[in-house]
């Protein structure tokens, strides 16, 4: 079978890593237009199992990834100078641009050589392939250019925001809602080296326009998101990778492949930053789509089973993400609220937690919440 996989992100890199591991004798021709070492962005995060849903199929690559990761087990958030933090909530996270030169490593490693520095303008260059996997991104060409075909949807989240770094350390992920004369600001930031952390900027379009971002150049917006997070930051300042103002995208399809052409990972979805589940759901889009390949005799019923069978789990995840980005976009107001009510509405915020899950998971935080009320309930009755 001839493979072609456009885009070098960590979804195609699997991808291609995983068939030619299995199958030797394929052809695979993976094609990224940046560079090797380019990328936007900062770290990555990934839910307390991280990649523990890849080691049962493959641990050499756990292995590789994992002493790379930083880990914690609580979120901390920060409002109006106090601090809560819910217990049991943990994450794991590494640079993008590690986790890209690992998985690199591993796709040479099976004898597939990826095409850098190579722009495929048309679908039309990839003629004679038996299957085209469409694994770059948000922008995807492919998506772009047959989208009757793949039912797609595109829309943006109203909340604008700006992908930073900063040299600071901090010890959990953590989130920090700063209220200023002009408006509100939330900053997600979390470590992904010992030294270095994502610290990822977000605000309402009333706080935005008033900040005058819209006429401001990428050093100036810099500098007055470091004003606006001068105490988070303690001295550090940002750094800018690429760091423009942004409105989360929100990709869908309604069928994922249109003849021998299949979607995979922000191409074919894309998941609130909120959630970090990104670049697992690329992954595991990966390792789905290589076991319908290998359950069906041919090609187009590969595919068919490959949406069945992963769509539903998609959704469930999309569906989560968009009632917590829904959550972010009316954070002004939930900052009105207590820091307790305001720590139990941010970790209820997509629906998937009940308080019978917050005792058995963060037994500490639900312990230091119900006495908050019940302490509130006392005073009203007094």
């Amino acid at each position: 079978m001839r493979i072609a996989v456009i885009g070098g992100g960590p979804g195609g890199l699997y991808f291609a890593y995983l068939w030619k591991k299995r199958h030797p004798d394929a052809t695979i021709d993976l094609f990224e237009q940046n560079a090797a070492g380019a990328t936007w962005g900062f770290g990555v995060v990934f839910s307390e199992q991280a990649l523990e849903f890849l080691r049962a199929d493959d641990p050499d690559t756990v292995d590789a990834i994992a002493p790379r990761m930083e880990s914690w087990k609580n979120i901390t958030l920060n409002l109006r100078g106090e601090s809560v933090e819910i217990d049991g909530v943990g994450f794991s996270s590494i640079g993008r641009l590690d986790l890209l030169g690992i998985l690199q490593a591993r796709v040479r490693s099976v004898g597939v050589t990826p095409r850098y520095d190579t722009l495929v303008q048309s679908t039309a260059q990839l003629a004679g392939y038996d299957l085209i996997v469409a694994a770059d991104g948000l922008n995807s060409l492919v998506r772009r250019s047959f989208e009757a075909e793949f039912g797609t949807s595109v829309s943006h989240s109203a909340n604008k925001f700006a992908w930073y770094g900063t040299t600071k350390r901090f010890e959990t992920l953590s989130q920090t809602f700063v209220a200023t004369e002009l408006g509100t600001f939330n900053a997600h930031h979390y470590r992904y080296a010992p030294a270095m952390s994502t610290f990822l900027v977000e605000c309402d379009p009333e706080t935005w326009w008033r900040y005058g971002f819209a006429d401001k150049t990428v050093e100036q917006s810099q500098a007055s998101c470091e004003q606006v997070f001068a105490a988070t930051l303690d001295g550090h300042g940002l750094v800018s990778n690429k760091s423009v103002w942004r409105n989360f995208p929100w990709i869908w399809n309604e069928r994922w492949s249109s003849g021998n052409m299949v979607l995979i990972g922000d191409a074919l979805h894309s998941a609130h930053f909120s959630i970090g589940s990104g670049t697992r759901l690329a992954i595991e889009d990966a390792i789905a789509l290589v076991k319908a390949l290998e359950a069906e005799a041919d090609i187009a019923a590969a595919l068919v089973r490959y949406e069945a069978e992963r769509k539903p789990v998609v959704k469930k995840l999309v569906t989560a993400a968009r009632t917590s980005a829904d959550w972010y976009e009316k954070f002004p107001d939930h900052m009105k609220l207590g820091l307790m009510d305001f720590a139990y509405s941010y970790i209820t915020r997509s629906g998937r937690i009940d308080d019978a899950r917050l005792r058995t998971m963060s037994p500490a935080f639900m312990a230091r919440y119900e006495a908050s009320k019940a302490s509130s309930l006392g005073g009203s009755k007094a």
